[in-house]
């Protein structure tokens, strides 16, 4: 599984990074960004809890 944010769409409200911040970060932006090429298997389920909380729509996760 791999997770990505669209930059031109994140807020940077920080909630994906408060849910799973082994897999999410805030950059020097304000934006967030997947901090790994494939979700790790433990955070599998809290990342797409993020993707589904993010209030602007911008995590896609590909399986």
């Amino acid at each position: 599984m791999k997770a990505r944010v669209i930059e031109s769409t994140c807020i940077g409200c920080g909630a994906c990074q408060a849910l799973v911040p082994d897999e999410f970060e805030i950059n020097d932006l304000g934006i967030a960004e997947a901090k790994n090429e494939d979700v790790k298997d433990e955070n599998k389920e809290a990342v797409i809890d993020a993707k589904e909380n993010c209030p602007v729509g911008a995590i896609f996760v590909d399986e």
